[in-house]
């Protein structure tokens, strides 16, 4: 399993918006998948009205998704931990 980052446009409410998802898949096709499947999910979009630009494999230490960071838990406490910068909390 690989850590994929996918940006696109998908409808949520009456304007379309941009996104970025960070998934857990085995290929790009993989992770265009489980995003169609989320967004759709989450917001009620077709899979015609979501527009993907862009599928790119990533370090996982880079992730600020919970699903990420979960499953490759092992292998960023090896690496040091993550890479990404951690928001303050007010």
């Amino acid at each position: 399993m690989k850590a994929f980052r996918v940006d696109g446009q998908a409808p949520f409410g009456r304007l379309r918006q941009k996104f970025s998802l960070d998934v857990v898949a085995t290929s790009k096709d993989d992770a265009e998948h489980r995003v169609y499947s989320i967004i759709g999910s989450r917001h009620k979009a077709s899979r015609r009205a979501i527009t993907i630009k862009s599928v790119n494999e990533i370090d996982p230490r880079t992730s600020t998704e919970p699903a990420v960071l979960h499953h490759f838990r092992d292998e960023i406490a090896a690496a040091g931990g993550t890479i990404a910068p951690v928001a303050e909390e007010e």
